[in-house]
């Protein structure tokens, strides 16, 4: 069974960088699951993927727009640095985990001004990177009721939180297919 909308994807991954750097991978004998055509990868790779086999594998290459978009500048923010646990040593490069209205958001520190405000990066950390996956397509096959009740629920969620997936309620602001997130 070749893959195609609607179908269970089961696949092995690993992500890299143009760098060479590996930055993700799925846990051996753990594939990644999700259901194509229903957003639940980046856009770049699901195309990608169609028409694959089980037993198939390939090296994809995706560019930024297909994948977590470009650097905005706007998403440079100043933040107070009493906004930050005061035990800790801020320093460019760190990355701080917080809770934003859609969920949790990864910021990186690029600069700190004058001691007391902390400039940092609200962008996807991939944003702006071309990526290179090397897949392996496990299993495809019509998807189970529970399945596609998760895709549903997850799908009721982000509507009901007014976004798209990705830390946006503007859907133009999340990319292609609006799976940025």
């Amino acid at each position: 069974m070749k893959i195609t909308d609607k179908l269970y994807v089961a696949m092995d991954y690993k992500l890299s960088l143009a760098s060479g750097e590996e930055v993700d991978s799925s846990p051996p004998g753990e594939p990644l699951g999700f259901i194509a055509g229903a957003g639940q990868i980046i856009p770049g790779l699901e195309r990608e993927l169609m028409g694959m086999a089980a037993g198939e594998s390939s090296r994809v290459t995706v560019e930024h727009e297909d994948a977590y978009g470009p650097v905005i500048k706007d998403m440079f923010q100043e933040i107070p640095r009493g906004q930050f646990p005061d035990d800790v040593k801020v320093e460019p490069g760190m990355t701080f985990h917080a809770q934003g209205p859609h969920g949790q958001i990864v910021m990186s520190v690029t600069e700190l001004k004058d001691n007391d405000v902390v400039v940092v990066d609200l962008n996807h950390p991939l944003a702006g990177q071309q990526l290179f996956f090397d897949v392996n397509i496990v299993e495809v096959r019509e998807p189970s009721a529970e399945e596609l009740s998760q895709v549903q629920r997850a799908q009721q969620q982000e509507e009901e939180a007014g976004g798209c997936g990705c830390g946006s309620t503007d859907q133009s602001d999340c990319g292609p297919g609006c799976s940025c997130g």
